[in-house]
């Protein structure tokens, strides 16, 4: 008997319309993933690799679902190795910090509950302390189009086993945009819903009060249909929020930086050329683009990693680095412990709280009716690069990223074209959290622009 093809690009969509009139059956997409994930075992995409030991009670489960009544039946998914999935060991890029759940954490049972396939535990940043994907004693996770170059992170080997067909979305965290990096540097869309409306229960944490899980997938449609299954009040999750169900509704403006933005590393004048392209697409969106001056977001986003929300990471993680000296990845160790420092006292912790709180107000003020859009990255790295000057390259890859969270932003990172070949350049759109409705349709009405386009269709897509 032939075996049959199964897709590169695994779809929640496509595959689900595969399994309804029988073309194809979990079983089948499974043992191609796992043996995809083999084939690539050198680019460092997992910890606990896909595995029929713990993957087929939840293949014979499917047998008892009706899948026309369960949204994700039989759809593969990766899980960020700082991300709870019971019985199999989580370590966050640890393996001395490991422990092994008897539950899944609150995100991750609502997937199995919609009968998603989880496939593996994915490599990280250790920690999920950085936006890099070279942080991690389980090795660099290798770029999926250009192995050379960093898969970004910490949300690392889940970006790549998407964009190598070995998971059709995957679960990442984001508090600084480890979750939206990665998925720019593959092509992907990275969605990263308002804080609190996804439980984090169950997530190691990084920054509690600013963490966030998100998903990445090759389309706008199959994120947005992980977000219905995922979104939800959790009653045992202390983070978790009442957040009113998005209502998509196209803003009246959108904003983009009056100021000169900052590209970087060894493509920077690909990278503003590719930005550059982006701004006159969205000219033909016939909504009303509009420049304001940026520096408040720019300023909050200095915040987290200049100022005492660093000691936050401390205080989640500080008694075990303490107690295991030198186990953790070094330069994790040493930004782990720049949260230690005694300027971060008390009394600097309520100062920036209080200067965020103002910055808040405007960023409201300033989004009001509107989205911002930015470049999700402004360049990328070697990994080698990253190898020679491991904090100055990290903190690049976030400047137009660290705000989101402290401004109590919603995000989506969508695909805009390439940069050069095998690289992809993206943006992100961003607005308040209560207004998740506005991101979602001006994000649906780029993507189509982008497909049109594509297709050579037209000039214009109406946007009012």
């Amino acid at each position: 008997m032939v075996p049959k093809q199964i897709p590169l690009k695994l779809s929640v969509s496509e595959l689900r319309k595969a399994y309804l009139v029988g073309a194809l059956t979990p079983k089948e997409v499974i043992d191609a993933v796992i043996a995809r994930a083999s084939n690539d075992e050198s680019m460092n995409i997992w910890i606990t690799p896909p595995s029929l030991d713990f993957i087929q009670p939840h293949l014979d489960r499917l047998s008892t679902l009706d899948p026309q009544e369960y949204p994700l039946w039989g759809i593969p998914f990766a899980i960020k190795d700082n991300i709870d999935l019971g019985g199999v060991e989580t370590t966050a890029g640890c393996a001395e910090y490991a422990y092994t759940p008897e539950q899944h954490s609150g995100i991750v049972a609502r997937l199995i509950e919609a009968g998603a396939l989880p496939v593996g535990k994915s490599n990280l940043d250790q920690f999920a302390t950085g936006l890099v994907g070279t942080r991690s004693p389980y090795g660099e996770a290798h770029n999926a189009l250009r192995p050379e170059l960093i898969s970004g992170g910490s949300s690392a080997g889940s970006s790549v086993a998407v964009a190598r067909g070995q998971a059709a979305f995957s679960l990442g965290t984001d508090t600084a945009g480890s979750g939206r990096v990665p998925a720019a540097l593959h092509g992907l869309v990275g969605w990263k819903p308002s804080l609190g409306s996804w439980p984090v229960i169950g997530v190691v944490p990084a920054c509690a009060s600013l963490d966030c899980v998100t998903v990445m997938a090759h389309t706008l449609e199959d994120v947005l249909e992980v977000d219905n299954v995922a979104r939800g009040f959790h009653e045992n999750d202390p983070w978790s929020r009442h957040l009113p169900a998005p209502v998509e509704k196209l803003p009246l403006r959108i904003c983009v930086p009056k100021e000169p933005l900052v590209f970087f590393g060894p493509f920077a004048e690909l990278y503003q050329r590719a930005w550059e392209s982006a701004l006159e697409k969205l000219q033909t969106l016939n909504i009303n683009v509009e420049t304001i001056n940026t520096d408040l977001f720019s300023e909050a986003a200095a915040i987290l990693y200049e100022g005492p929300w660093v000691a936050e990471r401390w205080a989640d993680l500080g008694n075990f680095i303490e107690a295991n000296p030198g186990v953790a990845f070094p330069v994790t160790e040493t930004v782990l412990r720049s949260g230690a420092a005694a300027e971060y006292d008390a009394a600097s912790v309520f100062q920036a709280m209080h200067k965020l709180q103002s910055f808040k107000l405007e960023a409201r003020k300033r989004l009001q009716d509107a989205v911002l859009i930015l470049p999700t990255v402004g360049g990328t790295w070697t990994r080698a690069q990253v190898r020679k000057d491991p904090i100055a390259t990290n903190r690049q890859m976030g400047l137009y990223t660290n705000h989101c969270n402290l401004l109590d932003l919603c995000a989506v990172a969508l695909p805009a074209g390439y940069a050069d070949v095998d690289l992809p350049f993206g943006i992100t759109l961003f607005a308040p959290a209560e207004a998740e409705g506005l991101i979602r349709a001006a994000a649906k009405l780029f993507s189509l622009s982008q497909e049109l386009e594509l297709r050579g269709e037209g000039e214009h897509v109406v946007g009012q």
